[in-house]
């Protein structure tokens, strides 16, 4: 026996304490697992796919656990909102100069307009908090809560048209088909609430002009469909078909998802095709959500204080302040991803009016949601984005009037605001031109939003990869960059 297989030999010597010190730790790392991802030894489940495994697990220490989005559909002028130009008013009816528009490209609503007369805000303007952050008249509880936001003055996209700006925003590309930013979070890190979607989704109306909303804004895409957002809706039933039929009980209902679950799984044996094991995910989790649901939608505990805060509309389902309650819920109760969309921006005319109705619509509900947040000690994990798809032009569209007036479409440059989740408070990051056309300080692009997003969740945009027809594909395309200035 030569020297190798000596030291082998000794190497399998081992005695009854040293076997049972190394099974403790095997122990303590498999308890330690199901403990982070609670389905990892599911028996029949996705079990051990890969996954499973990276679910629930950032790539390194997260700022954020959850994400509200408050999206404004229709795009809210920046003009009226967070971005203060003084000049426009000063030059009010003069033509805006070639040497800023520079060429750029218009929409078919203005591009043969024969002058383009800049128009200055209807709503004047006040600073607010210890940085003086620009707010106007139109958003009086927004301004209250400046210490806590940081408005990005320097948004910009290449859409130019709603559908595919709103796309965009929501899937990282323009053309349809690409999975949501929920349906991303879910697939990268998991849900925190077995009875509960990763990704859910409420929509409101305000009495401005609408956009359409469209599922392919929360699908899955190519990932599984388990990943999708989940449409809670107004109402006695938030979701359709959630309810079981009359004369069947809970416990019929598991019988028989026990009995599809083992059909699917032999057509799964039989096929392998993983959009099976996706259904019975959603099966189970139909399941669960008929108890967990109701539960969550049901406001009627919260206190007087909280209704008041909100405001009166909180009351009533379906509305913005209601969806912002809602929205408060959702995420106290382990949901990862809270999109809100509020219909209405889409100011071409009467702007003046228009805006001012869906301004009072979202402002104090949205401050509230900050001030509920913060009051739960939620504020500090708990990401919160209000935006638009894009920005609106400083010239009017059509005829000019300086108290009756429309803005098209401006893709070059518009405001967000975000709030939380390691973001930085009361500052304002980006600049514009004195005629708020032209970003002159510190750009961001929606690639970059996107991977700011999800480097405050602890993921790196790069590594968030999905293999589909021979490609990889990721939320932020071939592009993106994390915008350190945004983050504290």
């Amino acid at each position: 026996m030569d020297l190798k297989d000596e030291i082998a030999k000794e190497k399998l010597k081992i005695n009854r304490r040293h076997f049972f010190s190394k099974l403790s730790v095997g122990l303590g790392t498999v308890a330690l697992g199901s403990l982070m991802v609670p389905d990892l030894l599911k028996r029949g489940g996705t079990g051990l796919d890969s996954e499973m495994l990276k679910a629930g697990i950032p790539n390194f220490a997260p700022k954020a656990k959850r994400v509200i989005y408050l999206f404004q559909a229709g795009a809210p002028s920046q003009l009226e909102s967070f971005d203060y130009k003084p000049l426009l008013r000063e030059r009010m009816g003069e033509d805006l100069p070639e040497s800023i528009r520079n060429g750029q490209r218009l929409t078919g609503m203005t591009s043969g307009q024969d002058s383009f007369p800049l128009v200055g805000s209807f709503a004047d303007f006040k600073q607010y908090g210890q940085n003086g952050t620009w707010v106007s008249d139109f958003f009086p509880h927004i301004g209250k809560v400046a210490d806590e936001i940081c408005v990005v003055n320097s948004m910009h996209t290449e859409a130019i048209n709603h559908d595919p700006a709103i796309t965009f925003f929501q899937t990282g590309n323009q053309i349809s088909g690409r999975p949501s930013m929920g349906s991303w979070m879910s697939y990268g890190l998991g849900s925190e609430n077995q009875n509960l979607p990763a990704f859910v989704v409420l929509t409101s109306r305000g009495k401005g002009n609408s956009q359409g909303l469209y599922s392919k804004l929360w699908s899955s895409g190519f990932l599984d469909s388990k990943h999708q957002g989940v449409l809670l809706r107004s109402g006695k039933d938030p979701v359709l078909y959630l309810n079981d039929p009359d004369g069947v009980s809970r416990s019929d209902k598991r019988v028989m998802l026990d009995k599809i679950a083992d059909l699917n799984h032999k057509h799964y044996d039989e096929v392998g095709d993983e959009e099976i094991h996706s259904r019975i995910a959603q099966y189970e989790m139909a399941y669960r959500m008929q108890m967990s649901v109701p539960e969550v939608m049901d406001i009627k505990k919260e206190p007087e204080s909280i209704i008041k805060m909100y405001g009166a509309e909180a009351l009533i389902p379906g509305t913005y302040a209601a969806n912002c309650l809602q929205a408060r819920r959702l995420a106290e109760n382990g949901v990862r991803f809270i999109q809100l969309y509020h219909q209405g921006w889409d100011q071409h005319g009467n702007l003046p009016n228009e805006m001012a109705g869906q301004a009072k619509d979202v402002d104090q509900a949205s401050a509230a949601l900050i001030l509920d947040l913060k009051q739960r000690g939620m504020l500090d994990d708990t990401l919160v984005i209000w935006g638009g798809e894009f920005g609106r032009t400083n010239y009017c569209q059509g005829k000019f009037s300086p108290d009756n007036y429309g803005r098209d479409h401006h893709p070059r440059s518009f405001s967000i605001w975000m709030a939380g989740g390691g973001i930085k408070k009361g500052i304002t990051y980006g600049q514009t031109d004195e005629f708020g056309y032209n970003i002159v300080k510190d750009p961001v692009h929606i690639n970059d939003f996107h991977a700011t997003l999800l480097h405050l969740m602890g993921i790196n945009h790069e590594q968030l990869i999905y293999k589909y027809q021979g490609r990889r594909f990721r939320l932020t395309d071939v592009a993106g960059n994390v915008v350190s200035g945004l983050m504290a």
